[in-house]
């Protein structure tokens, strides 16, 4: 099968675009390309969590919910939920009411800042597992990496909940610490280029 979809502005994009008409916005302006900031990375991580077993066009569809009900997804203040606040969270329709996820990201956000405590970076952390150069994989094809499996490995490690190879994976394409787009995709050329000019977070 093709790689990619000529769409109606006669560029070609990333197949997977076709599966929604929200999912080229998106691929244009957010996937691959590289992201530093720890609440970003942090909020992605929880989301594909959340994604286990669903579309990532549910979970973008709540997005904008999710990061109400999490606080903009700050860590520090979702390390502080409590039981109550999981019971609440449970009542909330506009997000993914799954006690074993809500549950996950309020236990992933502890562990975030254990990780912190001493590594002194979350972003330095995880970016520590970008792909080699060259190590690029065809897109819609690849499910796992070397470097996903390592950095899954080591989460789960240190107690993190739902961070299997493939979704470290789906969030190492989604934030940039690899380029899956398709060659001849419009956008793999200025993910390219985002990642030369991107500077790579140092530990603190």
């Amino acid at each position: 099968m093709n790689a990619t979809v000529t769409g109606a502005d006669g560029l070609k994009r990333c197949r997977w675009c076709e599966a929604a008409p929200e999912f080229p916005h998106y691929h244009d302006t957010e996937w691959g390309f590289p992201v530093s900031d720890e609440h970003r990375l942090f909020e992605k991580l929880c989301l594909e969590g959340f994604q286990s077993g669903l579309s990532w066009r549910t979970i973008l569809a709540k997005r904008e919910n999710f990061r109400i009900a999490f606080h903009g997804f700050d860590y520090g203040k979702v390390a502080r939920f409590t039981s109550r606040d999981v019971e609440r969270l449970l009542k909330n329709e506009g997000i993914i009411r799954h006690r074993g996820k809500i549950e996950a990201a309020v236990n992933n956000a502890r562990r975030a800042l254990e990780l912190v405590a001493e590594t002194g970076s979350l972003a330095a952390f995880l970016w520590r597992y970008e792909a080699a150069p060259g190590s690029n994989t065809p897109p819609q094809t690849a499910t796992t990496s070397p470097e996903s499996v390592a950095l899954s490995k080591e989460l789960k490690k240190r107690g993190w909940k739902f961070v299997g190879p493939t979704t470290m994976y789906a969030f190492m394409q989604a934030m940039g610490l690899i380029n899956d787009h398709a060659g001849e995709c419009v956008i793999r050329a200025k993910v390219d280029k985002a990642r030369k000019a991107f500077a790579r977070p140092k530990q603190r």
